[in-house]
């Protein structure tokens, strides 16, 4: 955590989450066996690299489809340090997975909204800043993203090997500018909107 600049505090806050994971992991199957191994790379360290993509001026954050926290509770607990005025809501369908997040959440005593719902029937709007780390397809993230969106969000999604069919598959639906991060595939997308007269 030390590129990241976070408090002892912090970093403290997110060994106990770290913790905690491996503790749940046995009761519930929140991330797989063999990512448990190495979870603080492959799911604390990989969220955390994607608060630098997230404006200064950002006020509201939602995480679709949060699972076990990854990236948004992360992004919260580092965000009550450097970005108190951002608030972060995780939005998840799975009731055993939001029960660990409530988990979390009083563990480390963060501020964050923990929503158990699917993302269809939300009725929240114009985000600053949506993230979704393994959840589904590009072209499905825009569709759920697009209602909860207004011209000037940011979408941060981190993606695998086939990124770039997921990009021209979901370029048939959608048009919108997309960053391509230098450190790992992190798509930052802009200015989205459907294409007229496609479904």
């Amino acid at each position: 955590m030390e590129k990241y600049n976070v408090s002892r505090e912090t970093f403290n806050r997110l060994k106990i989450y770290e913790a905690s994971l491996k503790e749940w992991q046995n009761k519930f199957n929140l991330v797989s066996n063999k990512s448990l191994e190495d979870a603080w790379n492959r799911h604390f360290l990989d969220s955390a690299q994607l608060i630098k993509y997230i404006p200064e001026n950002a006020k509201k954050l939602y995480d679709l489809g949060s699972g076990a926290g990854f990236p948004g509770m992360v992004l919260a607990v580092i965000a009550a340090e450097k970005m108190p005025n951002l608030k972060v809501s995780l939005i998840e369908s799975i009731k055993k997975k939001t029960l660990y997040l409530n988990t979390v959440q009083k563990l480390c005593n963060v501020k964050v909204s923990i929503i158990n719902d699917r993302i269809e029937n939300l009725s929240l709007k114009d985000a600053d800043v949506i993230t979704s780390r393994a959840m589904c397809n590009l072209a499905d993230l825009l569709k759920y993203s697009y209602k909860l969106a207004n011209k000037n969000t940011i979408m941060i999604f981190p993606k695998g090997k086939t990124y770039q069919e997921e990009i021209e598959r979901a370029q048939k639906a959608w048009k919108f500018s997309c960053q391509i991060s230098a450190e790992g595939v992190i798509l930052i997308i802009s200015n989205l909107s459907p294409i007229k007269g496609v479904k």
